[in-house]
């Protein structure tokens, strides 16, 4: 559900909301993906509209999955959450004037202790959800990440808003509207690339349920992921070295389906810090 701004929104609260994104604000996940985090979101709620000046609403908190991972005698766990969100933003007397709703899930993967698995997927949604209603409002709260991952102000104007005259500081019949910038396309929606929240709990794979006979190792160009021959690399040797962990654990035979499972993505598609990743994982879960 989303309402229009009424106009009850002072000339430096537009100020704000129609500058550009400065670069301090937005960093990058572990895809590679732009984002601004979530802490920052509630700054500039309070920056444009004031202590009190926003209301946040937990419409929904749904547990969408809960799994549990043997390893011997103990367990992992991975939880999914679905958050449903409002925002309601009001003007310096209190009033409501806008509504926004965002939804999105947020997990935690591959955890030791249960609770820690649902706060983790819950806080991870929370902030997901919470981004997704605030960038309704603009640049300033990362609208124009979508852009490509531009910083540069993709608003600009609004005819509900037009800038006022030096003369008596009436609106002007029909603004002088900017060039807009060039559009790019959205980022894939399964990757959230403006929103992937970087509080995120690292996606990470799960060990083999219970130890099963050692498998062989694939040779180097066999194995899901491999370069060409063209000699080392630091992705090469990277997924040399999960292979070898997954070895290690008794879960070679596993680890492309838990792989794509936990990045999103065939390991032929893994970048060598998610190898890494996975090798350490698999590593601590040898040493547990």
């Amino acid at each position: 559900m989303t309402t229009e701004l009424t106009g009850r929104l002072t000339d430096l609260q537009l100020k704000v909301l129609f500058s550009e994104l400065h670069k301090s604000r937005v960093g990058q996940n572990q895809k590679g993906f732009s984002h601004v985090q979530q802490w920052d979101v509630r700054r500039f709620l309070i920056r444009v509209f004031g202590f009190g000046g926003y209301d946040t609403e937990l419409v929904s908190i749904d547990c969408v999955k809960e799994i549990e991972i043997k390893a011997g005698d103990r367990s992992r766990w991975t939880v999914v959450y679905r958050v449903h969100q409002r925002l309601t933003v009001k003007d310096i007397y209190g009033r409501p004037i806008a509504t926004f709703d965002g939804v999105a899930t947020g997990d935690a993967q591959n955890q030791p202790g249960l609770g820690d698995a649902h706060d983790g997927a819950v806080k991870e949604a929370d902030s997901q959800s919470l981004k997704r209603a605030a960038v309704n409002l603009g640049d300033a709260f990362g609208l124009s990440l979508y852009n490509g991952g531009s910083t540069a102000p993709v608003v600009l104007w609004s005819a509900a808003h037009p800038p006022k005259t030096a003369e008596g500081g009436k609106p002007e019949a029909v603004p002088d509207v900017p060039e807009d910038p060039p559009v790019q396309p959205e980022p894939d929606a399964v990757q959230q690339a403006p929103e992937s929240e970087p509080a995120a709990q690292p996606a990470t794979p799960a060990p083999a349920p219970a130890p099963a006979p050692a498998l062989a190792d694939p040779p180097a160009q066999q194995r899901p992921g491999a370069m060409p021959a063209a000699g080392p690399n630091e992705r090469q040797a990277a997924l040399d070295s999960m292979w070898e962990a997954a070895r290690a654990v008794n879960f070679a035979d596993g680890l492309p389906a838990q792989f794509q499972a936990s990045f999103g993505h065939p390991i032929e598609q893994g970048t060598a810090a998610e190898f890494r990743q996975a090798r350490d994982l698999m590593a601590g879960s040898a040493a547990a």
